[in-house]
């Protein structure tokens, strides 16, 4: 096929480009930054310089690219674009890529069907943000939570946009887990080293993981069997932040975590962290193995943490 992937620098684009070339798709590939554009070639791709808020921008990339298929992995989460991390302000680190989930993908579907592409694949997230009501592990049935009142509700409407726009245009959203591997947890074990990023009250909130690569293995799948509907991309094993954290320093020879009440980390990171820690709902992957017939180099993030960190 002819795979257009808008935002193919990206953690999930440099695992992406590289698995579809090698199964013989050929691949246009887009970056903001001119920079960027040797990478992308030498992953193997053609590249182009895109602009995801600009309409025209991403209908001339599309049109000449002339692709079968189309993958959106537009984000704007490296430091350069959203600044330093910021669980408190989470709304403000994640505003440019609230605008790529609704604009830009809204962009994207309108230049895929002037091409007349059907077989669009876009990203989504399901890591902790699962309903805060039931288990612990959610699947594709069940609603995402919304953070109503808190900074994270932003970044749930945009989530909710990308879902709702690609399913009624008959695609397929990856609903990836929280990355790791190479680009994926650089900021997350920078914390870790310093033990600033400390257990929360009794850290039964869960979470999902995926490695990049599994993450980039699934979504190619999706793309060969053209596939339609919503998917949980996460590995086998959603776990309490009182598993996980923990394992990760030891992997990465820090120090064991602090351990601090809710109400502390609540003036100090505000509430988004105070729930990730101790209501985070997890998400199961059996669908996505089931119908794409995905299988994950790595299925636990315990093997992943020890060998696939970088």
């Amino acid at each position: 096929m002819r795979v257009f992937v808008a935002g193919g620098s990206g953690a999930i684009g440099k695992q992406l480009v590289p698995q579809l070339v090698a199964r013989g798709h050929q691949v246009t590939a887009t970056t903001t930054s001119p920079a960027k554009l040797d990478v992308l070639e030498q992953m193997g791709a053609d590249a182009v310089v895109m602009d995801g808020l600009d309409a025209e921008s991403v209908r001339e990339a599309v049109a000449k690219a002339e692709p079968d298929a189309i993958v959106n992995e537009m984000t704007a989460i490296a430091p350069v674009h959203a600044g330093k991390p910021s669980f408190k302000h989470i709304d403000r680190y994640f505003a440019l890529t609230n605008r790529l989930r609704t604009e830009g993908t809204d962009h994207v579907l309108a230049a895929a069907k002037a091409s007349g592409v059907s077989n669009v694949v876009a990203q989504s997230f399901g890591s902790f943000n699962g309903l805060r009501e039931g288990g612990w592990v959610k699947t594709e049935e069940d609603p995402l939570e919304t953070f109503q009142g808190t900074p994270q509700h932003a970044v749930s409407r945009g989530i909710r946009h990308v879902e709702a726009a690609v399913l009624e245009a008959g695609g397929a959203v990856m609903r990836y887990g929280g990355f790791y591997g190479p680009g994926g947890t650089d900021d997350q074990i920078a914390l870790v080293r310093k033990r600033m990023l400390p257990l929360v009250g009794g850290g039964a909130g869960h979470l999902s993981w995926v490695h990049v690569h599994d993450a980039a293995s699934a979504t190619v799948l999706a793309v060969e069997q053209e596939a339609k509907g919503l998917f949980n991309i996460v590995d086998d094993e959603p776990a309490a932040a009182a598993e996980w954290l923990p394992y990760l320093a030891k992997a990465v020879g820090a120090k064991p975590p602090m351990r601090i009440p809710g109400w502390l980390t609540r003036i100090v990171a505000g509430e988004m962290a105070v729930i990730m820690m101790t209501e985070g709902r997890g998400f199961s992957n059996a669908k996505a193995k089931r119908e794409l017939g995905w299988e994950l180099r790595y299925p636990s993030w315990r093997e992943g943490f020890k060998d696939g960190l970088v």
